[in-house]
């Protein structure tokens, strides 16, 4: 048997993820809505928070059929050593877009959830133990700190 050139591996990967993400594409009034529902605002095209905002995650997080959108924006100028910083957001029955959880750090989805089916939410950056926050119905709350899939204490 033959070894598959790592090049096409990683692309295979790469391609995948992509098609997993781009589950659903936004209209132009659901991309702007969800921007300003993460506290963006347009300077020419680019959406800016603290920095430049990029959609890197759009498809249905909690399986209500509505679209959900992870915004990230980077730089230490505006998340510290962390270097990154994140907006959830999602699109309500009413056609509204709501915030859900933000602030400086890189999300993770878990398998465990909260109410609604809303995953737990890792929310990880440099150094170890970091918070994992959990839907109440309401908002996104400190529910535990884990590293590695390990409760550990700050």
């Amino acid at each position: 048997m033959r070894p598959v050139p790592f090049v096409l591996i990683t692309a295979l990967l790469l391609g995948s993820q992509s098609a997993v993400r781009a589950e659903i594409e936004l209209s132009p009034a659901d991309r702007a809505g969800a921007f300003k529902a993460g506290g963006y605002q347009l300077k020419g095209k680019k959406w800016f928070a603290c920095a430049e905002g990029t959609i890197s995650e759009v498809r249905d997080i909690n399986g209500d059929g509505l679209p959900d959108v992870v915004i990230s924006e980077g730089g230490t100028e505006c998340h510290g050593m962390t270097g990154a910083g994140y907006s959830l957001v999602s699109k309500q029955a009413n056609g509204t877009w709501k915030l859900l959880s933000g602030g400086t750090g890189i999300p993770s989805f878990l398998k465990t959830q909260g109410v609604g089916g809303w995953p737990d939410l890792e929310v990880g950056g440099p150094g170890f133990c970091f918070p994992v926050l959990r839907w109440n119905g309401k908002h996104y709350a400190l529910a535990r700190y884990e590293y590695e899939g390990r409760r550990c204490k700050r």
